[in-house]
């Protein structure tokens, strides 16, 4: 008689860049015993993201502004896949009412510097690092935070530092950071979905 497959959690990603967090998800999850990356979504048609979930046999869809903000197209496509969580992973749009509400508390974010200070609309990418640079302070990091209707403004979930050095670029920075991001981002997901199972 054959044993059943534990049926496994399932995480939703959007991204609207390259995508190096999605590589990281999609890397640590392949072959998890209770955790899958079901499903990659984006807005931006030209995102390499889109290329690594096709790598990873993982759906990759796309969508517009329209069908986000003004439809509930992506809504039920999202539905479809029965996430277990949702993680922003490089997507610059805020989330609208219809996903958060069908999704409480089941979409994350990460941020790529320490908010509240450096967060907000336009607060991405070397943006963020040029303003942490320019303002002197010694000391940057990343942000993995629950999503509610405002840019970078949920609840915190982890915060974790680098030093930010007098001679850092945006660039040096962002390099820093981002294996802070890459580190973690995979760990916090993996705890938010097994630890409610010992709930």
């Amino acid at each position: 008689m054959l044993l059943e497959q534990p049926v496994k959690k399932n995480i939703v990603i959007f991204a609207s860049g390259s995508g190096s967090n999605a590589q990281r998800l999609l890397e640590h999850f392949e072959h998890h015993p209770q955790i899958r990356v079901a499903a990659l979504f984006s807005n931006n048609p030209k995102a390499y993201a889109l290329k690594r979930a096709e790598t990873y046999h993982v759906p990759a869809l796309l969508f517009s502004r329209d069908e986000f903000y003004n439809s509930d197209k992506v809504l039920e496509q999202v539905k479809a896949f029965n996430p277990d969580l949702i993680v922003l992973a490089g997507f610059l749009w805020l989330v609208p009412l219809n996903l958060l509400q069908t999704f409480p508390d089941k979409i994350i974010n990460i941020h790529p510097a320490l908010l509240p200070k450096y967060g907000g609309k336009g607060m991405h990418g070397l943006h963020v690092h040029t303003a942490v640079v320019q303002s002197g302070d010694e000391r940057s990091g990343i942000t993995i935070h629950r999503v509610n209707e405002e840019y970078d403004k949920g609840e915190f979930i982890l915060q974790e530092y680098c030093p930010v050095h007098p001679q850092d670029t945006p660039e040096e920075l962002a390099a820093r950071v981002l294996q802070l991001e890459h580190k973690h981002l995979p760990e916090v997901v993996e705890q938010l979905l097994l630890e409610k199972d010992k709930l």
